[in-house]
């Protein structure tokens, strides 16, 4: 079979590197890719949300089954353009795909079929925005209603910081469009995981349970980015929690788009709080997260490539999952999330290949004079499996002490209290 990836990241390469392990594949492309991808896959030079461009590739190339990785391309409606050249592809219709890209008409659907989630408001105003937060004590999340990279949530501790948050968004539209509308929620306690299920139509088959580690810095402080780490499996979804989150969340969804005349196949994330009264939804993402997809494939066993076409085609599957923990640390760029300089020779990869239970899945990464470069914000995700948590760990940070390059930035406590908790 000939299978297209669509997508640049780390997300991507754990994709490509885990369907290369598939006896059905032929040969897999990749658009873009980066320079992890292109030693397992060959680089198709279309931009991810080229949709046109990458619907005539496929048909020209003869393309079995395309998978798409990022928000973006889902979006703006790859799967209806791929669906109707009688392409198959595994992701969203541009409808089902607006969970993701639009926060405020998630947060409307939630409320319409009872899904558990924050209070919340929305404003296409920023002064009607302003006048409310002022009304508050500035303990609110802000969030831009549109795709922002994972960057548009702001969770503000302070009047003077909303305040902030909506001038950025809505004023200065550092995120473009998507600062159009914001929806400006109460802040939930407790602890974040991540949910993702595999979709077709009322039918869904559970993933891996895993907790991501959106802010900057170590102790969870700075700002949001895309993700700095993830791992699985997480504790903090226990057998009781996990079947709330399938009856009250995942379940009435599913339901919801039905009701709406919305057929809904492929990834279906959500971001949760466990909180005292159970899990909330904080967000809908419509594909497999970054970084969370790294050390979910990881644990991974079997030919994934022929669970997702048994699960297209309407066939029971099987989900085989490894007993052991995983765990992902990003490396990024100095900058990120904000401008960071590329180009900077990354060193040390070579001596890593060959480590066991270790995989360095690159993501803003190039090829420049027959070496390794930085590309992006995020530059690489370095992942590994152990039989404890503590071994997970102690493996990835190794790995990370044998590479450098100029400016590399990580956070040295991925998972680290959820270690106290359960040592």
């Amino acid at each position: 079979m000939k299978i297209l990836v669509v997508g640049n990241g780390g997300r991507e390469h754990a994709i490509v590197w885990k369907i290369a392990q598939s006896k059905y594949v032929d040969k897999i492309y990749c658009a873009k890719g980066n320079a992890g991808i292109w030693e397992i896959a060959e680089r198709v030079d279309i931009s991810p949300d080229n949709i046109e461009d990458l619907k005539d590739f496929a048909l020209k190339e003869g393309i079995d089954f395309t998978i798409v990785g990022p928000e973006s391309p889902l979006v703006k409606g790859i799967g209806d353009v791929f669906g109707s050249a009688g392409l198959r592809l595994f992701g969203p219709s541009r409808k089902g795909a607006m969970l993701e890209g639009s926060k405020a008409f998630a947060k409307e659907f939630m409320k319409k079929y009872g899904v558990p989630t924050a209070k919340y408001k929305v404003f296409d105003n920023p002064e009607d925005a302003l006048s409310y937060i002022r009304s508050t004590d500035g303990n609110i999340v802000v969030k831009a209603d549109g795709l922002a990279a994972g960057k548009g949530v702001s969770v503000c501790n302070s009047v003077k910081e909303a305040e902030e948050s909506i001038k950025r968004i809505m004023i200065e539209k550092v995120f473009g469009e998507s600062g159009n509308k914001v929806v400006i929620e109460e802040k939930l306690e407790g602890e974040e995981a991540s949910y993702i299920v595999m979709v077709d139509g009322e039918r869904y088959i559970p993933l891996p349970t895993s907790q991501d580690h959106k802010r900057l810095l170590d102790g969870d402080k700075g700002p949001n980015t895309g993700g700095m780490g993830a791992y699985s499996p997480t504790p903090v979804i226990d057998e009781e929690t996990e079947k709330r989150i399938k009856e009250e969340i995942v379940e009435r969804t599913l339901r919801g788009l039905t009701k709406e005349g919305i057929y809904y196949r492929g990834f279906l994330y959500v971001g949760l709080m466990i909180t005292r009264e159970g899990p909330k939804v904080l967000e809908y993402n419509v594909r497999l997260g970054d970084p969370e997809a790294q050390p979910i494939l990881m644990r991974l066993k079997g030919d994934f490539l022929e669970v997702l076409l048994n699960f297209y085609e309407g066939k029971d599957v099987n989900v085989e999952v490894d007993d052991r923990w995983a765990v992902d640390v990003v490396i990024a760029s100095k900058g990120y999330p904000g401008p960071y300089e590329k180009g900077k020779v990354i060193e040390g990869l070579e001596d890593l290949k060959e480590e066991k239970d270790i995989v360095v899945f690159h993501a803003g990464t190039d090829i420049k004079e027959g070496k390794v470069v930085t590309a992006g914000g995020r530059v690489l995700n370095v992942c590994g499996l152990g039989n404890t948590f503590g071994e997970a760990r102690e493996k990835v940070y190794n790995a990370i002490s044998k590479i450098s390059f100029e400016g590399m930035h990580y956070r040295k406590d991925i998972g680290a209290r959820i270690f106290r908790k359960i040592s």
